[in-house]
């Protein structure tokens, strides 16, 4: 199995900044892509920001220039550096990542963290 645990998330006045760290742990041969997902109350989960396969960055029109994604790959964490956040940035945020097991395995798990609040007001 695979555990993810994510940090980082609280209270924040708008223009502030957050960053949100997520280490995934357990049987993990190889991470296919890895990133972040964010749920407000009454909306879709959506994506923020992830690796995808080759390495590639993918992210949200609504965060692109605000939110940097990174990552350590020895230690299987991603990084969320956010700035200048707004009321509308406010979510869940959940941590994801798509994990082969062994050398041995075809397929690639689907694995979520348990969410980090994130509140953006004054």
């Amino acid at each position: 199995q695979v555990q993810l645990v994510e940090s980082g998330g609280g209270l924040v006045q708008p223009g502030g900044s957050l960053t949100l760290s997520c280490a995934a742990s357990g049987i993990i041969f190889s991470i296919n892509a890895m990133g972040w997902y964010r749920q407000a109350p009454g909306k879709q989960r959506e994506l923020v920001a992830a690796f995808a396969s080759g390495g590639i960055t993918n992210y949200a029109d609504s965060v692109k220039g605000r939110f940097t994604i990174s990552r350590d790959s020895a230690k299987n964490t991603v990084y969320l550096q956010m700035n200048s956040l707004k009321p509308e940035d406010t979510a869940v945020y959940y941590c994801n990542a798509k994990v082969r097991p062994t050398s041995y395995s075809r397929s690639f798990y689907d694995y979520w963290g348990q969410g980090t609040q994130v509140t953006v007001s004054s």
